[in-house]
């Protein structure tokens, strides 16, 4: 099978229409309902929204989040999921960007929404779960008012129709939309078969909707005809239960998550045995951590390596290829080699000529993954490939001669931070606003449990009352969102500069402990 998401849905719900395709909470759908919810989603959306609209979903890992995307792709409208962890000008700042003309949202994230609304003259704002307001329809009453016939869009005639906007943020820190089609997003039958699905896989989805990975992940659940498990709001203790509890057969886990579970106590007497395989990534891992988890869970492993400009995974490491203890447990540090239909070159970033094996250099990909370009922005759409047509990831690594890829420093300055990107200029700047503030730079540190830490280095103002580290923290707790704030804060009387003046980060690294 290699079906577009709304063709997989249509598909399941002829063939296997009483199977479960979502549940959350004890709530579940059917591959049946979930084709004829998605149908209303799509009329109701079509009834007043223009062709090529953005939908905005504000809300966290639901049952909703497949209706909607499914229902928006089926009307040939866009989805464009919302990072609620965002502060409200940041959040703000993207939904005007996108020119969203719906909002879905749901109650915990309702102040967001009327900021958002408040701000974009004639958006329309759907409340996922009651609502007592005239103008405000609640999500069911609003299926219930459109019939449930398919408007027939997102079939394989509409392979380079855009129908996904993930917004990501750049070097500058300013977010950009990254447009994916469904020919970018769909899984082959090859990809499917490589995940060991059965009939009755679970699942577990415990990964932001806002997020690549968790977005991809209920792609290919759906796709696969899996029930797909939306788990809204993590906890480690939380997460062990449901594994045990559900029988849980498949999830993807990022690797703080994987460093929370194998620390949580008592978690050794669990019973995992339904588990088949745990699919990782987002952030880098250690060899440490992996071997860890591979002797608790007992199952397979399939590590990942992939952004959102290239629509996902890039390189993936199958479960053979994890070697705990023997000749080839080397590759446990490697993101294993590009799949099917993907190719990777390590190019040199100044020149953009192919190194040799073993080599480090920027990692450039050719693929039908790849995103067609940025939101409106051509200039930036422009410069994210190159003249080969190989799209810049802006990542450093080198393959070896077997064509495993091994990642090393970033060309760019980005963080991986518990699986989500933090981009340093975005923090400079928000911890620059303090008076006592005369110069910042921000790096990441490696850290145990959220792979890197945000950390800044700062030089104060001469005869400025001196702030502590923590005073520096909490400063930005309303400049941007919560999982960007710095984890450890350092002050140096200077920092370290090449002859143009460019701060060296690599040396404000090598010099913290």
């Amino acid at each position: 099978m290699g079906l577009h998401l709304p063709d997989a849905i249509r598909l399941h719900a002829a063939e296997r229409g009483t199977s479960t395709a979502l549940s959350c909470a004890g709530a579940t759908v059917s591959y049946a309902d979930l084709d004829s919810r998605s149908n209303r989603i799509a009329r109701a959306l079509l009834a007043d929204t223009p062709a090529g609209s953005r939908i905005g979903f504000l809300a966290r890992t639901r049952n909703e989040a497949g209706e909607i995307l499914v229902g928006a792709a089926k009307a040939g409208l866009v989805t464009v999921p919302l990072n609620w962890r965002l502060a409200v000008a940041e959040l703000t700042a993207v939904a005007q960007d996108a020119g969203l003309t719906v909002l879905l949202t749901e109650p915990e994230f309702r102040a967001a929404a009327d900021a958002v609304c408040a701000a974009i003259p004639g958006l329309r704002l759907i409340v996922i779960g009651p609502s007592a307001e005239a103008d405000v329809p609640a999500y069911e009453q609003w299926l219930a008012a459109h019939p449930d016939d398919d408007p027939g869009r997102g079939t394989g005639s509409d392979a380079d129709e855009v129908f996904l906007q993930i917004y990501t943020s750049g070097t500058t820190g300013v977010p950009k939309g990254v447009l994916l089609t469904h020919g970018n997003f769909y899984a082959d039958s090859t990809e499917l078969a490589e995940y060991l699905w059965e009939p009755e896989s679970v699942a577990l989805n415990a990964l932001p909707m806002f997020h690549i990975g968790g977005l991809g992940w209920l792609r290919v659940a759906l796709t696969a005809g899996a029930n797909s498990l939306m788990f809204p709001a993590f906890t480690p203790e939380a997460a062990a239960e449901t594994i045990e509890r559900e029988g849980v057969t498949h999830a993807f886990l990022v690797p703080s998550v994987l460093h929370m579970l194998t620390e949580l106590p008592g978690i050794e007497q669990r019973d995992f045995s339904r588990l088949t395989l745990i699919t990782y990534g987002s952030a880098p891992i250690t060899p440490v951590l992996l071997r860890r988890s591979m002797a608790l869970f007992g199952c397979h492993f399939m590590g990942k390596y992939g952004l959102t400009e290239g629509g996902g995974t890039v390189t993936q490491l199958p479960p053979e290829d994890h070697d705990a203890d023997g000749p080839g447990q080397y590759l446990l540090r490697s993101v294993g080699r590009p799949r099917r239909g993907v190719d990777v070159v390590i190019a040199d970033p100044d020149t953009g000529k192919p190194v040799a094996a073993g080599t480090p250099g920027e990692i450039r990909i050719r693929s039908r993954h790849n995103t067609p370009g940025y939101w409106n922005r051509p200039d930036e759409t422009a410069a994210l490939y190159d003249a080969e047509g190989l799209l810049c990831t802006g990542d450093g690594g080198y393959l070896d001669p077997d064509g495993y890829l091994f990642l090393t420093d970033r060309i760019k300055d980005m963080i991986v931070s518990g699986g989500e990107n933090v981009y340093p200029t975005e923090v400079e700047s928000a911890l620059a606003e303090h008076p006592a503030v005369s110069e910042v730079a921000v790096v990441g540190l490696p850290d145990e449990v959220w792979g890197e830490a945000v950390t800044a280095v700062v030089v104060l103002r001469q005869g400025a009352e001196a702030p502590t580290g923590q005073e520096l923290i909490d400063f930005t707790r309303d400049r941007i969102a919560s999982y960007k704030k710095p984890r450890r804060v350092h002050f140096v009387d200077a920092l370290p500069r090449n002859p143009n003046g460019k701060v060296l980060k690599r040396e404000l690294r090598a010099g913290i402990h």
